[in-house]
């Protein structure tokens, strides 16, 4: 049986950031993996994306502040839970907009500016 999956890279980024803030992230956080098939951030935030992922040819993913305060995720930074309610704002917009049953296949990656960060979520489907 073959597997179809998403993969989803999650970003958190300041005002501020530009786009080749989030490519060096999304750099780092996928060194290894296999191409993201969609980018996400919160609902407020994809406007900076949609330059890159048309780019790339994949959709920008919107998550909403709901979905990032209530996806638990591996690292905690104090900065996102203070601003967004979530530990990293990359892991959650990964995680949730990969859908149920997603896990993380790169933890928050931070640019070397410090602007963006960047999460990679995968789920398989049947």
């Amino acid at each position: 049986m073959e597997r179809d999956a998403v993969i989803v890279a999650g970003f958190g980024y300041r005002t501020g950031a530009r786009e080749d803030s989030l490519s060096a992230a999304l750099d780092l956080a996928r060194a290894g993996h296999p191409p993201v098939t969609a980018l996400a951030a919160p609902s407020d935030k994809t406007a900076l994306l949609a330059a890159l992922a048309e780019a790339m040819g994949i959709p920008v993913l919107a998550v909403a502040p709901p979905a990032l305060r209530t996806t638990p995720t591996a690292t905690q930074s104090p900065a996102s839970l203070a601003a967004r309610g979530a530990g990293s704002v990359a892991e959650a917009a990964a995680l949730a907009a990969a859908g149920p049953g997603a896990r993380l296949i790169a933890h928050r990656h931070i640019s070397p500016d410090r602007m963006a960060s960047c999460a990679i979520a995968e789920r398989f489907d049947p």
